[in-house]
């Protein structure tokens, strides 16, 4: 069974070669309403184990300049991979400028060995979908050992110590994590945390169970309820149909204050006369490019300087 798949070009990580901990069958201590894997009883240790050896042969035989990122990944949570730690070490000797990067849904974090481990990485990105237990029970359907009390205090932990580059990402589903009051809990949360960029998706490819995603223009009114310091970033686009709304200059300004946004985004909320207006602002330097990590964000000028209040 291969381990590796990819390189698949990714636009928030850039060309990402993957590496699957759990290529036979799905093993994971939560099993997410959203997952695109069939329905499976949650687990916390893997039964069926890839030899380090095997993914180290195979990795070498696929792995050249072009590639920016090695990601970890798994059918299911790769943190829960018994050989992590060594896998690791062990690309580190090979991996010449390539970035490491896991995908992970945090839980593991509560395990002190696994918080080590992972500060070896490159790149690291945390799932946090909610913070009320009744809700993340209800999405994530975590194994009955997960608390997700304990898991948000090692998060908060975890991005206070970890020096490579952290990113947050949370899932909407239809009807529960995209309330209101939920919303602002995860605001308060993120905002005690130390992350290179937020992460905003919803339900992109066939789901286990039968739940629904939300719009890209509900996506884009939740990033407004977040805190205007915050980098959040819109990472899905289904159902993206464009709004064509009409924005005068003071709006452009407006609207990019509260949310940076890309060139995508604009692609799909602006008018042809707002996109017109907005080319004027970025040429009279109004508005510039910050870049955070892989993507672009339109900011106005007067907030490069700005900074989170701790």
């Amino acid at each position: 069974m291969n381990t590796i798949f990819g390189p698949i070009n990714s636009r928030r990580f850039g060309s990402s070669l993957g590496i699957d901990l759990s290529p036979a069958t799905k093993q994971c201590n939560f099993d997410c309403l959203y997952c695109e894997l069939a329905p499976m009883a949650t687990v916390d240790s893997q039964k069926e184990v890839v030899a380090v050896k095997q993914i180290i042969e195979e990795l070498k035989s696929h792995l050249n300049e072009k590639i920016d990122v090695i990601t970890l990944t798994a059918n299911g949570e790769p943190t829960l991979y018994p050989h992590l730690n060594e896998l690791i070490d062990a690309i580190d000797t090979i991996k010449n400028q390539t970035q490491t990067l896991i995908l992970t849904n945090s839980a593991s974090l509560t395990d002190d060995k696994i918080f080590n481990t992972l500060l070896k990485l490159d790149q690291v990105k945390l799932s946090l979908d909610a913070i009320s237990p009744d809700i993340f029970k209800k999405i994530d359907r975590p194994h009955e050992s997960i608390k997700i009390e304990e898991v948000v205090k090692k998060v908060q932990e975890f991005s206070k110590v970890y020096k490579g580059k952290l990113f947050i990402e949370i899932l909407f589903v239809h009807g529960l994590n995209d309330t209101k009051e939920e919303v602002q809990k995860l605001n308060e949360v993120l905002l005690t945390l130390d992350c290179t960029r937020v992460d905003l998706g919803t339900i992109d490819r066939p789901p286990a169970y039968p739940v629904m995603g939300i719009s890209y223009k509900e996506l884009f009114d939740i990033s407004l309820m977040f805190d205007n310091t915050l980098p959040i970033h819109i990472a899905s686009r289904i159902h993206a149909e464009p709004n064509n709304s009409h924005y005068e200059n003071d709006e452009i300004l407006n609207t990019l204050d509260k949310r940076p946004l890309t060139m995508d985004d604009i692609n799909l909320l602006f008018d042809e006369e707002s996109k017109k207006r907005l080319q004027m602002l970025i040429k009279e330097e109004k508005v510039v490019q910050k870049r955070v990590g892989t993507l672009e964000f339109l900011i106005p000028h007067a907030n490069l300087k700005r900074k989170r209040q701790k």
